[in-house]
């Protein structure tokens, strides 16, 4: 089991751990530490069970906090989620036209001009054969 020295509020501490936990040991010394500077530049010098169990608070509060942020955000998860899960169960239904109106209204004039069209035809048509040889 190694033995490590952490540096908290300018004091030194040896602490042991399992192997391979020293990173992470070393990062929550550090975290430690940045509460016992700021208490100490704040109140001075302490002794170091006070300062310890002021910066161990301080981190206790920071860490509540962050555990109500993560449930709120952990809550509107679940909630996306379920309401996802209600769009996929039952999907809106969108209906969108086959054929867009401006086509549809540009071949209703086509028809209209080409009945037109046929309309004159037929009249001349019917004029040639009424006319005298």
């Amino acid at each position: 089991m190694p033995e490590i020295t952490i540096h908290i509020g300018g004091r030194d501490f040896a602490v042991a751990c399992q192997d391979g936990e020293e990173p992470f040991l070393q990062a929550a010394a550090a975290m430690l530490d940045g509460e016992a500077q700021s208490l100490t530049g704040q109140l001075g010098r302490m002794p170091e069970a006070r300062m310890l169990l002021m910066a161990g608070l301080m981190l206790a509060d920071r860490t509540a906090g962050q555990d109500e942020r993560l449930a709120a955000a952990e809550a509107r998860a679940a909630a996306a989620e379920a309401a996802l899960a209600a769009i996929k169960a039952d999907p809106p239904r969108v209906e969108v036209p086959a054929i867009p109106q401006i086509v549809i209204d540009t071949l209703a004039e086509l028809a209209a001009r080409a009945e037109a069209l046929a309309d004159r035809a037929e009249e001349q048509a019917a004029e040639d054969q009424a006319a005298p040889v």
